[in-house]
């Protein structure tokens, strides 16, 4: 089942209801019939706390951007029919974030790229784990499912009902502070955003959304000749760049183990349950991502526990140099950032085969998809670049066969200010533009 349905499953809103009003009306009404309920804590943690320290039950943290157009065709009756996740919920305390102002990115650190995301906690701060991944602009079926964040919310209750006791175990499941403690304070959103929602104002366009905060965590670590860092560039890696294809209907267990991978070569196998990596546990394919993170872009090992046959086997996950580089950015909202830096506004995308015929043996051929017209992102437009182009050569370099492979040369190469040459193929011909590298 996808996402879509995932999110209403978390706030029921009629779906003949969307279509009829303004997407600032949307945003009031969400409050209003969630505050009518009482069912989730509205954008309000601290009241979140405040319960689970009276009734010791998890909290589960909803962020979900509002609205969401995807959400109305779905059935609005799919909270009553869902026999696993109705009951869950009761035993958790449950809170609603619809927008990022004040949020406290202490204890809020996940893939800032998704417009969906679950936390788990306890009272103190504890972290137990995270839910919800993609790795497409708008597909979500392969990576998360109703009966998979079913399995989630078990696995967080078990792991609640062992706490304190095993409070040890989720040390790292905490990042580390990030420069500035909320998303407003950040240089590229403090003159546009306040702490919070403007529902007296255009409540739209005062909130923060997720991905605004890796763009200003991004470009916060870009000053002066300073370079966006590979871990910073890749955050978050997709465990299947490295071989791992996770059941979406469970929480740990892998479906596939791609050949020739890491994860194969690891030692990992199709049917194993991913019980800790790290020594954290693992509830969900965010949680191995967030383990993911937190591994330099030079690589390192993570030890591993799995479930094979019933017993516990344990195994060591070796990650090389570039392996970060493994991933698949494109999809990313934060790339559209990235496009304007280095790509003055081209949208890129890999040809298909036979297309790559008439290049004969070269590795590099990216059509040109889209092409911005405004601003900075109509750098391209502006130096000749049309759509359908096929890009075969960026700044000498004719290896870079991803567009994902051309930010990171970008961005590792060039400074601010710096002019990249491309050589583009239109119509049988080469032609040669010149854009700049921008802030």
């Amino acid at each position: 089942m996808r996402i879509f349905s995932l999110l209403l499953l978390l706030v029921v809103i009629p779906a003949n209801s969307w279509g009829q009003t303004t997407r600032e009306q949307k945003v009031r009404d969400d409050k209003q019939k969630n505050e009518i309920s009482g069912f989730w804590h509205y954008n309000n943690f601290p009241k979140g706390i405040e319960e689970a320290k009276l009734t010791n039950k998890p909290i589960m943290v909803v962020l979900r951007c509002v609205p969401c157009e995807e959400c109305v065709k779905l059935d609005d009756e799919l909270v009553e029919k869902d026999s696993v996740i109705k009951p869950l919920l009761e035993k958790f305390v449950r809170v609603r974030i619809v927008g990022t102002n004040g949020l406290d990115l202490s204890l809020f650190q996940f893939d800032y790229d998704q417009s969906f995301a679950i936390l788990f906690f306890n009272s103190d701060g504890t972290i137990y784990g995270r839910y919800g991944t993609r790795s497409h602009r708008t597909e979500w079926v392969d990576d998360v499912s109703i009966k998979g964040l079913g399995s989630a919310m078990q696995a967080v209750l078990k792991l609640h009902e062992g706490f304190p006791a095993n409070r040890n175990v989720f040390k790292n499941k905490k990042g580390s502070p990030f420069a500035f403690s909320t998303p407003e304070q950040f240089p590229l959103l403090k003159t546009k955003y306040t702490s919070q929602l403007d529902y007296d104002g255009k409540v739209v366009q005062s909130c923060i959304h997720c991905h605004q905060i890796g763009d200003a965590i991004k470009q916060n670590s870009r000053t002066g000749d300073s370079k966006i860092s590979e871990e910073l560039l890749f955050p978050y890696p997709h465990p299947k760049a490295l071989g791992f294809v996770f059941d979406p209907s469970s929480s740990s267990v892998l479906l596939e183990v791609k050949a020739k991978s890491i994860a194969e070569i690891s030692g990992f196998k199709s049917g194993d349950e991913i019980v800790s990596f790290n020594n954290q546990p693992i509830i969900s394919i965010a949680d191995v991502q967030w383990v993911l993170n937190s591994i330099p872009a030079k690589g390192g090992e993570l030890s591993a526990v799995v479930l094979r046959n019933g017993e516990n086997v344990f195994l060591k996950l070796s990650l090389s140099e570039a392996w970060r580089r493994l991933d698949d950015i494109s999809w990313r909202s934060s790339s559209w950032g990235i496009r304007r830096m280095v790509l003055g506004g081209m949208v890129l995308e890999n040809v298909s085969p036979d297309d790559l015929k008439p290049f004969g043996n070269s590795k590099m051929a990216l059509r040109v998809k889209h092409v911005g017209q405004f601003g900075p992102h109509a750098a391209a437009h502006k130096a000749g670049v049309t759509k359908g182009d096929i890009l075969v050569e960026f700044d000498g370099k004719s290896d870079l066969e991803r567009e994902a492979d051309v930010f990171y040369y970008a961005l590792s190469n060039k400074k601010i200010g710096d002019s990249v040459s491309l050589k583009l193929q239109r119509n049988g011909k080469i032609l040669e533009v010149k854009i700049p590298i921008q802030e």
